[in-house]
């Protein structure tokens, strides 16, 4: 549970790799909020007298002030945790159930990052971990902050200090599945690395909003004209190859389907590199799934829910057809968690990757109390059942309703959320309008960073909204022709997705715009499938016909 959705005061966590200014933003942060509201600002270890957190700083900076010769790295960090715990258990907790506010600097990233840098057992680490995540009580943040820069504020070891950074980033990324994280650059002004905290606070509403990006002047050297409806947004040059790439992808995307011999493009990124569609659904893991999951089995509430999150969890087609072919037809009413469990474990045990690499599942071994990924997965899917969640949804009355549903369940945060949400709208259990929600992923927020110098006042999912809107102005403006899907415009699930493959196009072709991740490289190259494009869409769409008409 977040402090937010709980009654408790907000918590916000500041994290990131010494010399970024993280204690300063969050003390300002701290100036700031106490004029409206109660506040506490606390620090991991903590160094007040007497406490443990000042003897654990003490035995950190120099164990001989307190009389120890050496400690290992795991002692050292099982020392942070024991502070961590005692600050939690005395201070966090009874001030935010009294309602207040806590800003935070550090949490357990910090153990994870510089325990596994300074060479801790990895194992002890995640027990560490998991003892503090105890000591929480389902707790979680508000928001939590990463405060990044290129080069640190002050001499650090450069080599160990890149290693920290990259490790936050990675860690950010996963743990942004769970609550909301903010990535805040603090290369330039301090000014504008707070204005980008207090932005991405909800309640905090500032009189002018002077946000400040890293890339802000090279950006701003060819950016086109800001549109009204943005103002004050200012797009960067990126924001063209937006559309660019867009009309691009969906080029390749009708060239196949006609059966025009290969290369389909003459953009040799596009030719090099793996993409996904403009359109979601039309890449082949939802193609598979709408046909073959979706509407290719009973079409009652409980087993389209069943079948739809099953094949999710994973998001691998090669495990739903290994599942099929050894447990029959899938279906709620014939589930066996044993049997599942054991075709699973069979696969893996033979070197099986039963999960897709599209995103990152947590793991939920500690919240379901399995040695076992699978088994935590299939834990909670069996937990939704019992629960109901199939008539939840075919009642809801909103796609937020849905989103909000699911994210209420373990392992399942905002990004999984709203994907599950779209998938279970595909089906016949709900029918919402795609254009009216919208949850911006990890991904999108990087192509957002780099397609806009600035946001102007609003949030990442306003930019969405009016990117959506604007679509047809836009291509207009451009000069370019972009090839619907038989009418059907882009949806907001479709502008996220474009968002975050054109961070990673942005790679290559804007190799100088940075955004939140640091990633520079694009992981998977293209590679040409010989099989036959096969389209289906939700018969909702009404555009099968169209299809088989073409």
């Amino acid at each position: 549970m977040s402090a937010k959705r709980s009654g408790l005061g907000s918590l916000f966590i500041f994290e990131g790799p010494d010399g970024v200014g993280k204690s300063e933003l969050a003390k300002q942060f701290y100036e700031f909020l106490k004029k409206s509201r109660p506040c506490e600002l606390l620090t991991f270890p903590g160094r007040e007298p007497g406490t443990l957190g000042q003897l654990v700083y003490a035995l950190h900076h120099g164990s001989t002030r307190v009389g120890v010769n050496e400690v290992s790295a795991s002692a050292l960090q099982a020392a942070h945790v024991a502070a961590h715990i005692d600050a939690i258990e005395k201070k966090i907790i009874p001030a935010l159930a009294a309602g207040v506010t806590v800003i935070l600097d550090r949490y357990w990233w910090s153990t994870k990052v510089y325990g596994a840098v300074g060479g801790a057992n990895e194992s002890v680490i995640e027990k560490l971990i998991e003892a503090e995540l105890a000591a929480w009580k389902g707790i979680r943040p508000t928001t939590a902050f990463l405060i990044r820069r290129t080069v640190p504020l002050r001499a650090e070891p450069l080599s160990d200090w890149r290693r920290w950074r990259d490790s936050y980033g990675e860690l950010s990324r996963v743990e942004a599945l769970s609550y909301p994280v903010c990535v805040v650059d603090n290369d330039t002004k301090i000014e504008g690395a707070l204005d980008q905290i207090l932005r991405a606070v909800p309640s905090v509403r500032r009189e002018k909003s002077k946000a400040v990006m890293p890339t802000a002047a090279k950006m701003d050297r060819q950016a086109p004209l800001v549109f009204s409806s943005l103002s004050p947004a200012k797009p960067s040059i990126v924001f063209d190859t937006y559309w660019r790439f867009a009309a691009a992808r969906q080029d390749v995307f009708f060239r196949r389907f006609e059966g025009a011999p290969p290369p389909w493009t003459d953009d040799p990124i596009l030719q090099t590199y793996k993409f996904t569609n403009a359109y979601r659904a039309s890449d082949r893991v939802s193609q598979y799934l709408i046909r073959n999951v979706i509407y290719g089995g009973s079409q009652t509430p409980e087993d389209l829910f069943f079948r739809t999150i099953l094949f999710k969890l994973f998001n691998k087609i090669e495990t739903w057809e290994l599942l099929r072919s050894s447990v029959g037809d899938i279906s709620y009413e014939d589930f066996s968690f044993a049997a599942y469990d054991d075709v699973l474990t069979r696969a893996m045990a033979n070197g099986v990757r039963i999960y897709s690499a599209a995103y990152i599942m947590p793991s939920g071994s500690r919240i379901f109390q399995t040695d076992r990924k699978h088994r935590a997965h299939l834990a909670l899917l069996t937990r939704m059942m019992e629960d109901e969640v199939p008539k939840r949804v075919s009642d809801a009355r909103s796609m937020r309703e849905v989103f909000r549903l699911l994210r209420s369940y373990p392992l399942i945060g905002d990004f999984l959320a709203y994907q599950f949400s779209t998938d279970l709208n595909y089906s016949k259990l709900c029918d919402f309008d795609e254009m009216q929600f919208v949850v911006p992923g990890p991904g999108a927020l990087d192509g957002i960073r780099k397609c806009f110098s600035s946001l102007g006042g609003l949030n990442e999912t306003d930019i969405i909204k009016v990117v959506a809107d604007r679509q047809a102005k836009e291509f207009e403006r451009l000069g370019i022709n972009f090839r619907s899907l038989w009418g059907r415009p882009l949806q907001l699930i479709d502008c996220q997705n474009l968002f975050c493959e054109v961070d990673k196009y942005a790679r290559v072709k804007h190799p100088d715009v940075t955004g939140i991740s640091l990633r520079t490289r694009i992981k998977q190259n293209f590679r040409i499938t010989p099989k036959p494009i096969s389209l289906w869409y939700p018969p909702k769409w009404k555009i099968n016909d169209l299809i088989q008409k073409k």
